[in-house]
């Protein structure tokens, strides 16, 4: 809790949900939060071992810690985990939609059943979770929504038709509650990471490190704790004049 002493506990009192918690990104996304004072709850729908250690992490850093069983595609779970988390919790006042998956393919080769899971989870959970807490954000006057999307919903790529697709939906949606939620004190950003240092990537071809890597300016793969911090900031009163903008954290892959 080093930088915790540091920088401040700028989330102290705060309760947030962040959607696909148990790994990756969202991991460091929850542990960040709890980090700076925040009480965290995520979902899992396959990996409830991985959910359960990270809650104890945030419970160790001594936050209150929450982890729900909840497909984000299915509307109705977002719901009962919104009104779960608000009646352990007290309130909400954040979320961070991080959940997503990838199914690649070309094209000409894409099946509808690709098209329909990335979608379904990448785009319509997020705007599951945003329609579950829209309302408390508005009647309360405040909250502060995050939805990671990626550079590849700003420039396309190659094979990933699907998940291009649901990113730069996510774009637009940001935008779109942006300004339907403005006037209630509620900020409405998106983070879009490049490539980031994943179990996923990890264990990569070196080809495709290599070509990614040539794309990054900074010479290096980002780590999850970097989208992390800014998505720490983004949930905190010191980010409350920003709101509808898209954040690239990608080492400058994206130029």
């Amino acid at each position: 809790m080093g930088n915790v002493n540091k920088i401040g506990n700028y989330l102290e009192g705060k309760s947030a949900i962040v959607t696909g918690g148990s790994m990756g990104i969202g991991t460091a996304i929850a542990i960040k939060l709890a980090e700076y004072g925040a009480d965290v709850a995520i979902n899992y729908r396959k990996h409830k071992d991985e959910a359960e250690e990270v809650i104890n992490k945030v419970r160790a850093l001594g936050r209150k810690g929450l982890v729900v069983q909840a497909d984000i595609s299915n509307f109705a779970d977002a719901q009962k985990m919104v009104t779960n988390v608000v009646s352990e919790f007290g309130k909400l006042d954040i979320l961070v939609n991080n959940a997503g998956v990838n199914w690649d393919g070309v094209i000409w080769k894409m099946t509808e059943e690709q098209w329909d899971n990335v979608l379904n989870i990448n785009l319509k959970g997020y705007f599951n979770y945003i329609r579950a807490v829209a309302g408390i954000f508005r009647d309360q006057k405040s909250g502060k929504i995050v939805n990671v999307t990626s550079i590849n919903g700003l420039r396309g790529k190659f094979g990933q038709a699907n998940y291009s697709a649901s990113k730069a939906g996510i774009i637009g949606l940001t935008k779109t509650v942006a300004k339907e939620l403005g006037k209630y004190n509620v900020n409405v950003n998106a983070i879009a990471p490049g490539l980031i240092e994943t179990d996923m990537m990890k264990n990569a071809d070196e080809t495709v490190r290599a070509q990614a890597m040539a794309d990054i300016i900074l010479c290096r793969i980002g780590q999850p704790e970097e989208v992390a911090e800014v998505i720490a900031f983004m949930c905190s009163d010191l980010s409350r004049h920003i709101t509808g903008e898209v954040i690239k954290v990608d080492g400058g892959q994206y130029i």
